[in-house]
């Protein structure tokens, strides 16, 4: 019991609780809600391009609009920013209902709804990332909150497509929404309930671009940062698009269909959420040993994306994901961590607005790369390809360490 106490610390947090205890049941739907987005996808255009599309419009507005939205974030309230964004998105996937309940929906209805959450993310993910820290108490169980918060989403990730493969198979994509838009009734209400300090007096502001401009020369001055991020863009752009590609893999390299989809996403899920609770586990609140550790997952997460390219067969392919996983959330996680410790608090929106874009934003570009390359390759072929990238990322990050570990010692983080 006082292992498990240990690994929860940061729910001793109210605020972090609630947060959590919301943001768990609507995880759920939205893992639903992608697994029902790229099935419905392929089922009316059987397009490995299209899904490239769908992936590219919901992910490119985080890099677009990734280093205003810091700046905006640093300036509001980013309790309020994050109910704003949680009920746009309820609204979204509503709107997703409703079409494809009708049988009135089309691709481009899709890539516009896809689009909107795109634009919704990109504002939403920095400034829940930046809230993170205020709804902990005690900033020393800051990393644990970050595990914790991987742990969730990454639950999600097992439970979410795993219900919806039977839901899509039984009843159709459209119920996946639809439970996706009730689930975030409960994140809102959570967010609601919070006690929050009250607002302090508005400090004086430079302009915007003047702003970004300073944001910018923080992370390319600092040696963690920058090079984090680096990493971060290559792993994103090569390396998790593969996801957009499972549907091939589940109807044409593993001869299967929708349930066939929700387990391929939900053997991903066990490895992400076993690496996320290994880090929530950890017996040191600091982020020693975790530069080491982003260059062993990345290699780990591209070395078992090439096994699985070469897979095909079912039980193999179940096996080898959940190592992907495991080594994607890894190098996340633990990147996040060292991110958000280091970070001064007055740029801190924008750093995570930058992180965003490395992760979220490069990643549309890749899943354009992805789908351009299957159609004419085919989806084994790219994946092998992506895995490959992220080992070569995983190279030049170990060569970085003699650079980020004196940094990190010197700002008292290892």
């Amino acid at each position: 019991m006082a292992g498990l106490a240990f690994a929860t610390r940061a729910l001793r947090s109210r605020n972090f609780k609630l947060f959590f205890a919301g943001q768990g049941v609507s995880l759920v739907g939205t893992w639903m809600t992608r697994i029902a987005m790229s099935w419905l996808v392929y089922r009316l255009t059987g397009s490995a391009a299209l899904l490239g599309v769908v992936g590219f419009a919901s992910q490119i507005p985080a890099f677009v609009l990734g280093p205003i939205a810091g700046v905006w974030i640093d300036r509001w309230n980013r309790h309020k920013t994050v109910v704003w964004t949680q009920a746009l998105s309820m609204v979204q996937s509503f709107a997703l209902a409703v079409l494809t309940l009708a049988h009135v929906i089309t691709v481009w209805e899709i890539v516009a709804l896809a689009l909107m959450q795109g634009l919704i993310n990109a504002i939403d993910m920095p400034a829940r990332q930046s809230f993170t820290i205020e709804m902990v108490e005690r900033r020393e169980d800051l990393g644990n909150a970050i595990a914790l918060n991987s742990s969730m989403v990454n639950g999600a990730r097992l439970v979410g497509p795993a219900i919806a493969g039977v839901v899509v198979a039984t009843v159709g994509e459209g119920y996946c929404f639809l439970a996706d838009g009730i689930s975030y009734i409960a994140v809102v209400v959570a967010l609601l309930m919070m006690r929050t300090a009250p607002e302090g007096a508005v400090k004086p502001r430079k302009a915007v671009w003047t702003e970004v401009r300073d944001g910018w020369r923080y992370v390319v001055a600092s040696a963690p940062i920058r090079s984090i991020l680096v990493n971060l863009s290559v792993v994103s752009l090569f390396g998790v698009p593969y996801s957009v590609l499972m549907p091939i893999f589940a109807a044409q390299v593993l001869k299967g269909g929708a349930h066939t989809l929700g387990f391929l996403m939900a053997s991903t899920g066990v490895g992400a959420l076993a690496g996320a609770v290994g880090l929530a586990a950890r017996r040191s609140d600091v982020v020693q040993g975790l530069g080491k550790r982003i260059v062993w997952m990345t290699a780990l997460f591209g070395a078992a994306l090439i096994a699985f390219s070469f897979s095909k067969m079912l039980w193999l392919s179940i096996l080898l994901l959940p190592i992907a996983g495991f080594g994607m959330m890894q190098q996340l996680a633990s990147s996040n961590t060292v991110l958000q410790t280091i970070v001064d608090d007055e740029k801190r929106g924008r750093v995570m607005a930058f992180y965003s874009m490395a992760f979220q934003g490069m990643a549309p570009f890749g899943s354009l790369l992805a789908g351009s390359l299957a159609a004419r390759a085919g989806a084994p072929i790219t994946v092998t390809v992506s895995g490959a990238a992220c080992l070569l990322g995983s190279l030049w990050f170990g060569r970085q360490l003699k650079v980020i570990e004196p940094a990190l010692v010197r700002s008292e983080v290892l």
